[in-house]
């Protein structure tokens, strides 16, 4: 009898956040075979010597290489994109060419070569939604005038949501889109960053290290649905996974309504964890928490939204999935993480 063909999954970004952590979940826990993709491989460096694991060094806007990469994967997950607050506003142009046009050219090749698509949208295309809970398929899409540049990451992705579901009613694409809430976990972003570019968690922690101060930008008001990696690759892992087709042409949150936090809280959390792991004890000794101001912090570009809650019954029921990891969890698990790092740097 002959083997049944291993399923191939094509990762685009694979060096990055969510990449990384996909790639290892999957070559821990399926039998399937990868394609990764990125500019660099640090983070997927440890299984290359896997036998089911390839990597392709390459920029996505390489339409030859990108194109011969579809045409051998199975379902393709293209990750790679820019999705930081600050770059948003220093260079939107750019925002829209690697999260828009790139990623449009990959999913019309998906289109002609008839791959699945699993496309990664964000929570932000629900804007400044007065909703209590993001509905996928039933709260308005809420964005801010022109002329704030930060709403240029989540137009160009609430775009490509509709040219994909366009492309599934119109010429037959098999996709999901999912909707990422505040993802967290180890390896995020460098917490050596000093440059702005880290996000929330990495930039407190790298801020705790130093011994600077946490900005709360207005006040930290605002509030985050935190989910950690490993609950958010479990349901990603499902989509693809896609028993009894359940997934098809369907858009899901993926986030934990339970772990809902303002940025205030986080930052009082973290200052309160971080004594707790050695390399981080005299930081945080040093560390206040002040109010900065939007304008000052990222410049006049910038607007946000009070909350984001995501409707998810429906991603936990067709995938029978449910978010396990508490937001004091996750932290814990982030600060024992870049305390081993830290710790080995030192050795």
């Amino acid at each position: 009898m002959a083997k049944s063909k291993k399923k191939t999954i094509l990762v685009f970004g694979a060096n990055g956040f969510i990449g990384q952590h996909l790639v290892r979940h999957i070559l821990e826990h399926k039998d399937w075979h990868v394609i990764a993709n990125d500019l660099k491989d640090a983070a997927v460096r440890e299984h290359r010597d896997h036998e089911r694991f390839e990597f392709h060094k390459g920029d996505i806007f390489n339409k030859r290489l990108m194109k011969k990469l579809v045409e051998r994967a199975d379902v393709v997950v293209p990750l790679a994109g820019i999705a930081t607050p600050k770059t948003y506003i220093l260079n939107p142009l750019r925002v829209y060419e690697v999260d828009f046009e790139a990623n449009l050219a990959i999913v019309r090749m998906c289109v002609e070569a008839k791959k699945r698509v699993i496309w990664p949208s964000t929570s932000e295309v629900y804007g400044m939604s007065t909703d209590k809970e993001f509905h996928p398929d039933t709260s308005h899409l809420v964005m801010g005038p022109i002329g704030k540049m930060r709403w240029i990451y989540a137009a160009s992705k609430q775009l490509m949501d509709r040219i994909i579901f366009a492309y599934g009613r119109d010429h037959g694409l098999e996709f999901t889109i999912f909707r990422p809430f505040n993802w967290i976990g180890y390896g995020q972003d460098d917490i050596h960053d000093t440059g702005g570019n880290a996000r929330l968690i990495t930039q407190f922690a790298g801020n705790i290290l130093r011994g600077e101060n946490l900005n709360l930008v207005d006040g930290g008001t605002n509030r985050r649905s935190f989910t950690h990696i490993d609950d958010a690759i479990d349901a990603l892992v499902r989509i693809i996974e896609n028993k009894g087709n359940v997934a098809a042409g369907k858009i899901y949150n993926i986030g934990n309504p339970q772990n809902n936090k303002s940025i205030a809280e986080i930052a009082e959390m973290m200052l309160k964890i971080a004594p707790k792991h050695p390399s981080f004890i005299e930081g945080s000794k040093k560390v206040r928490i002040v109010i900065t101001p939007s304008h000052k912090h990222y410049g006049e570009g910038y607007q946000d939204m009070i909350n984001r809650t995501p409707y998810v019954r429906n991603t936990q029921k067709d995938l029978q999935w449910k978010p396990k990891v508490t937001t004091r969890m996750a932290l814990e698990n982030i600060f024992a993480a870049y305390e081993r790092q830290l710790s080995e740097r030192k050795k």
